[in-house]
């Protein structure tokens, strides 16, 4: 069956035909998400304990290999989504090392802050599949192009201000912890759960349509990212709160 998601397109064609029973599943996906985040917790468990045995040094390297690594990784899982089964599980190591450093430094400041950001991250994550699977929440057409167009400005804004501050400048409520600061951070958050619908969506979709086995990687792939984003983004808003 030819999908409607170019993405599914994409990997049944890159795949080849698929034999019997050998498609996407929701259960199998579920599976293999439960694979990439033990992954991250056992990447970001390295370098917080490294931290937490005074190695300060394992922070910078942390940093630089998970973030620029995982990036690197995420755009040739985009790109060729018939190698998720290869990238995924990689991408999820780095960002568990580019995890561990961030939260190992947000702890640091803000003692206990990281566990309250992985709490509600989780907590948020449980609350949209409920809100999606009851159907409180559904991926229309609108809602796609909603949630992509806020997700590519915030993108965008990220980068003017990246570069903004390579060349000196700042854009203070973008960082700082004024009332639109944190009303943008909350907004953010936001954004970030509602993609958490559009990777639920295509996981159905994907497992409803026949999609190729490997879909369950690209999927299970698609889900952290956002988990991943969401994450650091309740730090962001949790540490603007406690500098209140």
């Amino acid at each position: 069956m030819e999908s409607s998601n170019p993405m599914l397109s994409r990997m049944a064609k890159a795949t080849g035909l698929r034999a019997a029973g050998d498609t996407m599943t929701v259960a199998g996906t579920a599976w293999k998400t439960l694979v990439l985040l033990a992954l991250v917790v056992f990447g970001a468990a390295f370098t917080w304990q490294a931290v937490a045995a005074g190695n300060f040094g394992v922070v910078t390297p942390a940093l630089l290999v998970g973030g620029i690594g995982g990036f690197v990784l995420a755009l040739v899982t985009v790109f060729k989504p018939q190698l998720a089964p290869f990238t995924a599980p990689l991408y999820a190591v780095l960002e568990g090392l580019l995890l561990g450093a961030v939260s190992a430094l947000y702890d640091a400041r803000y003692a206990g802050l990281p566990r309250t950001a992985v709490v509600l991250t989780l907590a948020t994550a449980g609350g949209m599949y409920l809100l999606y699977a009851t159907g409180v929440i559904r991926a229309t057409p609108m809602f796609r192009k909603i949630v992509i167009g806020a997700t590519l400005g915030i993108a965008l804004a990220s980068l003017v201000a990246l570069v903004a501050r390579l060349f000196g400048a700042q854009l203070p409520f973008l960082w700082d912890s004024s009332p639109l600061g944190i009303g943008i951070s909350v907004v953010i958050v936001g954004v970030a759960a509602l993609n958490l619908v559009l990777d639920f969506d295509f996981i159905e979709r994907g497992a409803r349509e026949g999609a190729p086995r490997v879909a369950e990687w690209f999927g299970a792939f698609g889900l952290l990212v956002t988990l991943v984003w969401l994450y650091l983004e309740m730090l962001r808003l949790l540490s603007r709160l406690q500098r209140r």
